[in-house]
This record gives structure tokens, sequence and C-alpha cells, in this order.
């Protein structure tokens, strides 16, 4: 089977095999499959199947089939296996893949794991494990090859075939001074196309910048984003080079991100299983339920104030939720905004004055707008001048708190330490029935008792 085929032909076509019990064929194509398309296979088969294919799959990759998978998928298959297959699993592996991996053991396993490396990998691995995971020296693999500016690219290449092989997506070798200080990059296509007795000095490159090894994963995507980058050097405080960042490591963080974004707006985690259990699903996904029906009642609460505005005057109860409805849209999209541009870095002390004010110049205009829309269609529709008024105003009031909603809340929520994409939906969408809701049936009541 061609591994590049979509995994949905995979997975249909796996599903039949295990049905019909053909194993041997099912082996052979699991494991001429990338091992990123393998963890897709594993997440998306349930529990029974997913052991049954684990079971195929070839234990030279089952390292890097572990890095791709889910957190809870990963958990999962790790419960099943011994400390003997855990250790054979790593060998082999990328440094930095190793390190996501250790991350994950238990304690006493990750030490075999550890013991059973050479020196060498082994201050790797705890070079990387040093730095929080979501930060460059996090993601950076430390496999890499530095040469001195003062020899030739002859020698270069006599070096790299002594080396035998370097780490898979290279395109360039770190220029470094005599104690490992970053001096520029030499590319492999420069090696290869130059006149061998050209001096590294001469054919380096020093308008590639390294990335601080503490640098968020957030910034190393606008750096790769920003400056066309395939792969980047990694320093330390002194600028000694420790590692490389490569493009595939910031294609995991932008889909991690996406995924998060995604998934964080309901209040679920990106790293779920969609098979797990029922019951540990219900409770996951309670939480948010739980906190969800809270405002509600809050809302409600609110509404119980103007039972004898409702009694009296039933059109505000048949235009009740239109209020709510467009101050929710409103404030979502000025949300959505506020929170890409925290994500891009776009926001500091100097420009957040304006950008609200922006924001409540467009919930304002659109408020506006709106509110002559709907002020015109309730008259035409009901025949009450009056109560157009009331709902064009209300429209107007609660489109214009919700978009400075919108720009408040993720700020509010960074500063508390709380993930924006996580919660900030729910409180958007609380404050704009409230606030809706109070406005419209107020001014109802207002006007008509």
């Amino acid at each position: 089977m061609d591994a590049r085929e979509p995994t949905k032909n995979n997975l249909d076509e796996l599903r039949e095999q295990l049905d019909g019990g053909r194993m041997r064929p099912a082996r052979i194509m699991v494991n001429s499959l990338h091992p990123s398309e393998v963890a897709r296979l594993l997440e998306s088969l349930p529990h029974k199947k997913r052991s049954i294919l684990w079971e195929l799959v070839d234990p030279e990759i089952e390292g890097d089939v572990l890095v791709e998978v889910s957190d809870e998928v990963r958990d999962g298959l790790i419960e099943g296996m011994q400390t003997e297959e855990l250790i054979a699993a790593a060998e082999g592996m990328e440094v930095d893949d190793l390190a996501d991996l250790l991350v994950d053991l238990p304690e006493t396993v990750t030490q075999e794991v550890l013991q059973s490396l050479d020196k060498q990998d082994q201050e790797r691995v705890r070079q990387v494990l040093a730095y929080d995971e979501e930060s460059a020296g996090g993601l950076m693999n430390v496999d890499i090859v530095t040469v001195r500016p003062d020899v030739t690219l002859e020698v270069v290449c006599r070096y790299l075939r002594a080396v035998g092989e370097v780490s898979d997506g290279t395109d360039s070798i770190y220029v470094v001074s005599r104690d490992d200080s970053y001096i520029g990059s030499l590319y492999l296509s420069t090696i290869l196309t130059s006149d061998p007795l050209n001096m590294v000095a001469d054919v380096m490159h020093t308008d590639v910048m390294p990335i601080s090894a503490d640098t968020s994963s957030a910034q190393v995507v606008w750096e790769f984003e920003n400056r066309d980058l395939l792969s980047a050097p990694v320093v330390d405080d002194d600028f000694r080079v420790l590692g490389r960042i490569t493009v595939d490591d910031v294609v995991d963080v932008i889909r991690d991100e996406a995924e998060h974004s995604l998934m964080g707006a309901a209040g679920l985690d990106e790293e779920d299983d969609m098979f797990a259990p029922v019951v540990k699903s219900a409770s996951r996904r309670a939480l948010w339920l739980g906190i969800n029906l809270c405002t509600a009642f809050l809302a409600a609460a609110v509404v119980d104030q103007f039972q004898t505005a409702l009694t009296e005057i039933v059109l505000l109860a048949v235009l009740m939720p239109v209020v709510p409805s467009m101050g929710g849209v409103a404030g979502t999209q000025s949300l959505t905004i506020i929170t890409r541009a925290m994500a891009l870095g776009q926001i500091n002390k100097d420009n957040a004055i304006g950008i609200l004010r922006k924001e409540f110049m467009v919930g304002l205009l659109n408020g506006i707008g709106w509110a002559i829309v709907v002020s015109l269609l309730t008259f035409l529709w009901l025949g009450e001048w009056k109560i157009g008024g009331i709902i064009g105003a209300a429209i107007i009031i609660n489109m214009v708190f919700a978009a400075l909603a919108g720009f408040s809340i993720p700020l509010i929520l960074k500063r508390m330490k709380i993930d924006p994409a996580l919660g900030g939906g729910v409180v958007l969408t609380t404050i704009t029935d409230v606030i809706g809701y109070a406005t419209f049936l107020g001014l109802g009541a207002a006007v008509y008792l």
C-alpha cells in the first residue's frame, strides 16, 4: 500500500483486515506507513482494536509512534508495555523526540532508559529536559554539527564524511568560535557548490540570527514565519550553540496551538482520547457544563426581575432573544480578534488604549447600523414604534459593551494566568446575556409601565 494515501483509506482497509482476521497483510500495511500515520490510525480506533494494532507495530518504530500520538492515547499504550519494551522503543530515537517521550514515562522507567544511553546522549537528553517543553530549548534537537571559521570547505567535507551521518532535515551546519559561541551558518548547498579551497569564514552566512533557548514556542513560530526559516540555531545566555529547531518542529507547534484553540473554546482538552470511557469523558465535560448552567441561571435571574413587564407586554418576550444574540456575535468577533492578536504579540502597553478605542467605535457603529435595521423591521412587523425604539437602543448598548468585553476578557484572563481560549467564550456569553436582557427589559419597563 502506498504510504501517501489518505489516512482514511488506510483506516478503512485496516478495519477490514482486522475484522477478517488477516493479521499478516495488516502488519505489512501498518509497518509500511510513516509513524505519524500509524499514530493517526491508533487514535482513530476503539481500545480493543487499538491494542491489536499496537501489537502489529514494528518495535523499531514504536518510540517514534509514541511521540506522535496524543498524550492520553500514549499513556494508555505505555501502561500496557513492559520496561524492556519501553527501553527498546527508545533506542535510536532523536534526542528531542526521546525527551518528549521521557516526560510521560514513570520515573523508574525514565531512569532505566537514561542508563541505557551512552554518556553523551544522557547529557543531551538532560539538556533538553532542563527547559520548558513550550520553549525553544524544549523544542530543539541537540544533534548538530559545528565547525570553526578558519578551516577550508575541503576540511569540512572530510569532517562530515568522518561523522558519517547528520540528523534528518539538516540544511546547514553552524560556525562557532573556540568557546562554542555562535558566529554564523554554513549551508550544505554552499559546501557542495563552492570552491573546496574557500575558507568557511568567507562563505558562511551571518544573517541567520540564533534563537534564545528561553524563547517561548509562540515566539519561535513568529520567527520562522516572518524570517522564512527552514532551521535556526538555539543558543544559551552566553551565545553558545545548544541545538537547532527545524520547520517540522514549528509545524507541530502550530498544529497543537490550532487544536488547543478549537477545543479550548468548548472547555475541552485537545489531548483527550476520542474513545475514552463514557464516564471519564462525561466527567471532563461536566465542569464547563456546570459553569454554563450557573451563567444561564444568572441571566434567568435578571429576566426574573422584569416579570411584571413581561406579563403586561407580551411583545417584549417575543423580541427578547434578539438583543443578547446580536451582542454575543459582536463580542465573539472582538474576542477572536484580540485573542489572535495576543498570540501574535501584536498588543502591548503602547497600543492597547488605541485598540480599545477602535473596538468601542466598531461596536458603536455596528450597533447604530443594526439598531436602525432591527427597529424598522420591528415596526413593519408589529406596528409598534415604541418597541422598535426600545430594541434599537438596547442593541446599541449591548453591542458596545460586547465589543469592550471582547477586548478586555482575554487581557484579564491572561493577567490571571488563565488561558483566554479556555474560558473567554463562557464569560463573554454571560456578559452579553445579562446586559442584553437587563437593557431591553429595563427600557421596556421604563417606557410602558
